[in-house]
């Protein structure tokens, strides 16, 4: 149920879901940037894209959980704005309303799957995190170059720095800080 305008603006609610879908537009700029897809091998596919957004999603939730119950309730905001958009998009390709919920349902159990493993993978070794890279964002695809991957692990591990070292009040006024594809070459 949906709160009239005026009490969720009292609640805050405005406030917070603008917020949330504020990160997620940074977020899925930063996913559709070319370098991935033109300089590393990143599959440019409708997978592959989801892929680079679930990348970028696992970075800024992994920040935002550090922030007790408001990063809580900004990364389910995050969720929500991400399956809104995943909605519309799937809307706009043809699919129909019976078929949604279920390509939701699947995208949503992948963005969580890859979350833990991304997550797993950062807290472990540099194996682990290659070894989750290659599985998700390159598909398993045996063609991946190790190079390739290796950048990318680095970037994760700059982006996860650079979003550690920002302040949440900083992140909601500038946006989430990303490290830049180009300067990891």
């Amino acid at each position: 149920m949906k709160l009239p305008a005026s009490i969720a603006r009292w609640f805050g609610g405005d406030r917070a879901r603008e917020e949330a879908e504020a990160i997620y537009a940074a977020v899925s700029a930063q996913a559709r940037r070319p370098e991935p897809f033109s300089e590393l091998g990143v599959p440019d596919s409708l997978d592959g894209r989801f892929d680079a957004l679930c990348l970028h999603m696992f970075l800024v939730v992994r920040r935002l959980s550090r922030e007790g119950e408001r990063g809580a309730g900004l990364a389910h905001g995050l969720y929500d704005s991400m399956f809104a958009d995943m909605d519309r998009t799937l809307r706009e390709m043809g699919v129909g309303d019976l078929g949604i919920g279920k390509r939701v349902t699947q995208m949503a159990e992948g963005l969580m799957g890859r979350i833990k493993a991304y997550g797993d993978a950062l807290d472990g070794g540099q194996e682990q995190l290659l070894a989750a890279i290659g599985r998700n964002l390159f598909a398993g695809s045996p063609a991946a170059n190790p190079r390739a991957v290796e950048r990318v692990a680095a970037y994760l591990r700059a982006c996860d720095g650079s979003l550690a070292a920002q302040d949440l009040d900083a992140l909601l006024a500038e946006g989430p800080r990303f490290a830049d594809w180009a300067a990891l070459s």
